[in-house]
């Protein structure tokens, strides 16, 4: 009998719900797997059937009885492939080699040469030469690369704009997929962030929350109803060249008073500039002022909380604006959360509507600098799982 196309696309897509199921959830037994999945057991034996062929689940020891044979229970195979996750900084380039689950097998931090898109595009491509050599032998081997860039990223992949790296129009998609022959997925580095915060950190368990990215710039991930918000055009989250103060400086995206021009890694090191004695101002680095603070140095310690007052500033506007259940900080500048965190709750609870602040909580990232990269490996590892239900809808 010939199936339909309609068919063919219901059973690809039971059979995504069928493998996330047993991804999210395992170890669970063919007959957990039709009562969570509504699908009864027939289709969900032989779904599981086709990902056992395809080695994207194995069976494991019988569980628990509930009264008749013990069940054989499914385990979700993460090590049948892995995934790149890449995030680029200004100043670093930060890659990890991820299984199917997200586990990190190998990661490797390397400096930028310089901003300019050929001599990056250069330096990833030997970082992922390394993680490619790390990659343990498997079915799939590695299935995918996610790039993680501070800009603008429209929906194909393209990076329109990168104020802090100088760049317009470039193409690193083509670049790298180029090199290599596997799929290659380009994104804003706070959305992957945020992303990964919400897969493997603190935010796990919020389905609504704001991931915002303290780097050498700032940037804004949004998950709202537990999916990442990217707006019509994949532009969103662009709050940190957010005007807070209209007669400031003009800022690299030609605004003036950009959010990001008083509270970012960049900020905190030019203001650092006018305490730190003359010997140091040439090698002044996030890295010394932490050291510094550790030490007392109380002049350090109150440009600390000068940078979490401004972070604070637009947090605020934020909390009003998509009320969300939690507020994480990530990226580098998390990593000065002892000072940051208390001028930051000082200049929100300031704000005379209060019941904003009702069930949100304002924490610091768990993965620290591992949230983009980690994010962008999700997003390959999704692409990969999915490959089929979605081509066909293509």
């Amino acid at each position: 009998m010939k199936i339909s196309m309609n068919q063919h696309l219901v059973k690809l897509s039971n059979k995504s719900l069928v493998l996330t199921i047993i991804k999210e959830q395992a170890p669970l037994s063919r007959a957990e797997i039709s009562q969570r999945s509504g699908l009864n057991k027939g289709t969900v034996s032989s779904l599981v059937q086709e990902l056992l062929e395809e080695q994207l689940c194995f069976e494991s020891g019988p569980g628990e009885s509930s009264g008749g044979r013990r069940p054989v229970m499914l385990l979700f195979n993460q090590q049948a492939g892995y995934s790149i996750g890449i995030d680029l900084g200004v100043n670093y380039i930060l890659g990890l080699l991820t299984d199917l689950q997200g586990n990190i097998v190998h990661e490797k931090k390397v400096s930028n040469p310089s901003t300019r898109p050929h001599s990056i595009l250069k330096a990833i491509n030997t970082l992922i030469r390394e993680l490619l050599d790390n990659a343990p032998s498997s079915h799939y081997g590695v299935v995918g690369i996610g790039i993680g860039v501070p800009g603008v990223v429209d929906n194909k992949g393209t990076v329109l704009l990168a104020p802090n790296l100088g760049w317009k129009n470039v193409h690193l998609k083509e670049g790298v997929e180029e090199t290599f022959q596997l799929p290659v997925l380009i994104e804003n580095e706070a959305k992957a962030g945020a992303y990964g915060e919400s897969q493997f950190g603190s935010g796990q368990l919020s389905e609504n929350l704001i991931y915002v990215s303290a780097g050498t710039g700032i940037g804004i991930g949004i998950i709202l109803k537990g999916e990442l918000y990217r707006g019509v055009n994949g532009f969103s989250g662009e709050m940190g060249h957010m005007t807070i103060d209209i007669n400031g400086p003009t800022c690299r995206c030609g605004n003036r008073g950009c959010w990001e021009l008083y509270s970012s890694e960049q900020a905190l090191l030019l203001k650092a500039q006018a305490i730190l004695p003359t010997t140091v101002k040439d090698n002044i680095t996030l890295e010394l002022l932490l050291k510094e603070a550790k030490s007392n140095h109380q002049e350090v310690i109150e440009l600390f909380h000068e940078i979490g007052t401004l972070l604070g500033v637009g947090i605020n506007t934020i909390v009003n604006t998509f009320n969300p259940h939690r507020v994480i900080i990530g990226n580098r500048l998390a990593e000065a959360k002892e000072w940051l965190r208390e001028p930051i709750e000082q200049l929100i609870a300031q704000n005379y509507f209060q019941f904003q602040r009702e069930n949100l909580e304002i924490s610091f990232s768990t993965l620290t600098v591992h949230a983009t990269a980690l994010g962008m490996a999700a997003f390959s590892n999704e692409q990969f799982l999915k490959a089929d239900y979605q081509e066909i809808e293509s």
